[in-house]
């Protein structure tokens, strides 16, 4: 079954580019396929900022974040402008702070080294700061129409049903990405990119996908076999190790009190609220209070949790009141910029937010 769709490729990629004419998604950053046509093209800076704003994230919680970036700073030198800690505090919320960190160095080097110009290929894209394979080949072939294989997890998935592959996730990565590369060629690679990140987003859907509104179902060997939503095949993943911390809300007044995270790590260069290291067993009293990052009268306010891409976390909150100190006091109000695992805390007082 897997050489047919090969065979059959130009049927499917006329019937998914026609129907990506018809149902493209509105997106803030995209130019439409009827736009395209009309020889409106795309913004590298702005496609190269929406794909790593998608990375791990959502169309509908990237949107705002994409509207407020680039009404803030229209251009890649504007956004290289920017001293770190202001791009970080609007990143908040967005999580997987180190596409953060990455954006700014790649912009600096796009403004630095190349005139504030994105290079134009895959390779020239590549060797920008931050820049892994997918992000250049998604900015190649949608900003600068060249015949990249994009390949994300909704091609994966798409590629997965399309031919049957029974090799499980992510062991098929490599063997997806040969076959969504067959599929790829001179015309419209941008349009085509989109409309299988398109197809995989609302009608290949991971757990219920639509059959019967797919363009391309007559070639698809997962739905001749009946089960397409049993594909891709996945291998069962192991369990997510669980760390323990305690974080400190220390206010004064309406402020409280925040740090600086290290450069490097997790959450590197943030703000957030004073905490102990995190690690695998729970703090005892004694412990908590002496990891505190002044001596005050601290009392436990309850626990939150909170999933990482790799651990989980339990953080036990205490709260103090404090006269001063060495730390950058934050009215109560600004809290919101805080990443999600340091909003929950401070959420857990009442008088906070």
């Amino acid at each position: 079954m897997k050489d047919r769709p090969l065979r059959d490729r130009e049927a499917i990629r006329s019937a998914l580019l026609a129907w990506y004419d018809r149902q493209a998604r509105d997106l803030a950053w995209r130019v439409g396929p009827a736009d395209r046509r009309a020889g409106v093209r795309s913004d590298p800076y702005r496609v190269w900022l929406s794909e790593v704003m998608l990375q791990q994230t959502t169309v509908p919680h990237a949107t705002p974040y994409f509207l407020s970036f680039t009404q803030r700073w229209p251009t890649v030198s504007d956004l290289a402008a920017v001293e770190d800690g202001a791009l970080m505090a609007a990143w908040a919320g967005l999580g997987y702070y180190a596409r953060a960190r990455n954006l700014l160095a790649c912009a600096r080097a796009v403004a630095a080294q190349h005139g504030g110009v994105f290079p134009d290929t895959e390779a020239g894209l590549r060797a920008l700061p931050g820049v892994g394979a997918y992000t250049a080949a998604a900015v190649a072939a949608i900003a600068f129409d060249r015949a990249a294989n994009v390949v994300d997890g909704n091609v994966e998935r798409v590629m997965a049903r399309l031919f049957a592959v029974e090799t499980p996730l992510p062991d098929a990565k490599p063997e997806l990405k040969a076959l969504a590369g067959e599929l790829v060629t001179d015309a419209r690679p941008g349009d085509w990119a989109q409309a299988l990140m398109d197809l995989g987003a609302t009608v290949c859907k991971p757990k219920a996908p639509l059959c019967d509104r797919c363009p391309i179902s007559a070639w698809c060997a997962a739905y001749a076999t009946g089960a397409p939503e049993t594909y891709p095949r996945k291998t069962r993943k192991a369990d997510r190790p669980r760390r323990h911390g305690v974080a400190y809300v220390l206010t004064r007044r309406d402020e409280v009190a925040l740090v600086r995270r290290p450069p490097k790590g997790l959450l590197g260069g943030m703000l957030g609220l004073p905490t102990s290291d995190w690690r695998a067993a729970p703090f005892t009293d004694a412990e908590a209070l002496a990891a505190a990052p002044v001596a005050a009268a601290w009392r436990e306010l309850g626990a939150i949790e909170h999933v990482f891409t790799h651990f989980s976390l339990t953080l036990r909150v205490f709260t103090a009141e404090a006269l001063d100190g060495e730390f950058v006091w934050t009215p109560r109000e600004g809290l919101s910029a805080l990443p999600s695992v340091f909003l929950k805390a401070a959420r857990t007082a009442d008088r906070l937010l």
